[in-house]
């Protein structure tokens, strides 16, 4: 058990003990009052005790339950024996603890009938037999109808216990799925880019080395040149899910666009790279960076593994102050273009990198040249709402 689990532990026995004490204090008031009015306190101690005791139960239904079948008994025997009428001021809070604890918790059908069955004890307790006729007597009428406004107001607090606690699991979910998401994006671009290198220039060398064998060794020395970044490139992924800060992922400049764009061209066709000619002022968020990165990235991997045939790619990179957009096209004879083909999860990462920072991205197949348009704003979603989106390509 670590620190954090015992601070807990001891926090919650000390709140139970502290509960604990408050009731045996309303508990011997009660009891006193009983006493003072000619009634039989030793009774109306007894049913408020034990009500107290099962509002400590872990069960929190099964406590309700029993709490209200308890107290009906003892509305019965309280009737019958000419007892002061049940539930007492101490079973009182005991009840409403139970029951709006139960509505935080129980199974929706099961605290509805928690609900219908305070509210019948709160009413038939209050109750006594006339000639035959079970009626409430008008004394006694102010104190059914506290009991079941004080009951309305536990259900009430306990839904909206529940309520807040299903908005908390919501909010705890989706950022769970976020991260799972920003993981599963930052895997597939690690993962495909390095290793669609590999593999290519794996098949180049199986081709051309029986016949070129002097160019084995700068093929092997490619291969191992991506492997390493494979492997570095996993590390940091790693070393962000093992670290216990909130540090974010890496950030990348327009900079290391020019390092992506010739290990590309390693193994795949020239690439003309062009980035904005003056650094942007303010510069540019880590989100965007990174997104630009990653949407080039994914674009340059498509292009290497599903139009082999294009001679010339060309990345354009534009940024106008309150936008930046990048735009990658390449020149594969005509035919379906790659995002035609692409049945992975590279084009929904593009979306979803785009769509988180506010931006958009568009695809498109004209006059021999497949298009990648990305634009994104440049000082977070809500200059999207105000900049121009940039046209059609």
């Amino acid at each position: 058990m670590n620190l954090f689990d015992r601070i807990t532990g001891r926090v919650g026995t000390a709140t139970n003990i502290g509960l604990g004490l408050v009731f045996a204090a309303i508990l011997a008031v009660d009891a006193v009052r009983v006493a003072t009015h000619g009634g039989s306190w030793a009774f109306e101690l007894a049913v408020g005790g034990i009500l107290g005791a099962l509002a400590f139960l872990r069960n929190r239904t099964w406590a309700a339950v029993a709490g209200l079948v308890a107290s009906g008994a003892a509305a019965v025997v309280a009737g019958v024996a000419h007892l002061p009428s049940q539930p007492g001021f101490a079973a009182t809070v005991a009840l409403l603890v139970m029951g709006a604890a139960c509505m935080r918790t129980a199974a929706p059908l099961p605290a509805a009938a928690v609900a219908l069955a305070g509210v019948a004890v709160m009413v038939v307790g209050r109750a006594v037999v006339v000639a035959g006729a079970v009626i409430i007597r008008p004394d006694i009428l102010p104190l059914v109808i506290l009991g079941v406004l004080s009951w309305g107001g536990a259900i009430g607090v306990g839904l909206w216990q529940r309520y807040f606690d299903a908005r908390r699991r919501d909010a705890v979910e989706a950022a769970r799925r976020d991260e799972r998401l920003e993981l599963a994006r930052e895997l597939h671009d690690i993962v495909a880019h390095h290793i669609t290198g590999i593999v290519i220039q794996a098949q180049a060398a199986s081709l051309v080395g029986a016949k070129h064998p002097e160019t084995l060794p700068s093929t092997l020395a490619g291969i191992e040149s991506s492997g390493t970044d494979a492997l570095a490139a996993m590390r940091r992924v790693i070393g962000l899910l093992r670290s216990s800060d909130d540090a974010g992922g890496r950030s990348f400049g327009p900079e290391q666009l020019s390092d992506l764009v010739a290990r590309f061209a390693d193994h795949g066709p020239a690439v003309e790279l062009h980035l904005p000619s003056s650094p942007s002022q303010p510069p540019w968020p880590p989100e965007v960076t990174t997104a630009v990165y990653r949407v080039v990235q994914e674009a340059l991997t498509n292009v290497a593994r599903h139009a082999p045939t294009a001679r010339t790619v060309a990345v354009i990179v534009s940024d106008t102050g309150s936008g930046v957009t990048v735009e990658v096209t390449d020149d594969a004879p005509t035919g379906p273009s790659w995002f035609d083909n692409s049945g992975g999860y590279g084009l929904v990462g593009m979306r979803e990198r785009a769509r988180l920072v506010g931006g958009e991205l568009q695809l498109s197949r004209s006059a021999g040249l497949t298009r990648v348009v990305l634009w994104l704003p440049n000082h977070g979603p809500a200059v999207a709402e105000q900049a121009s989106r940039p046209s059609d390509a």
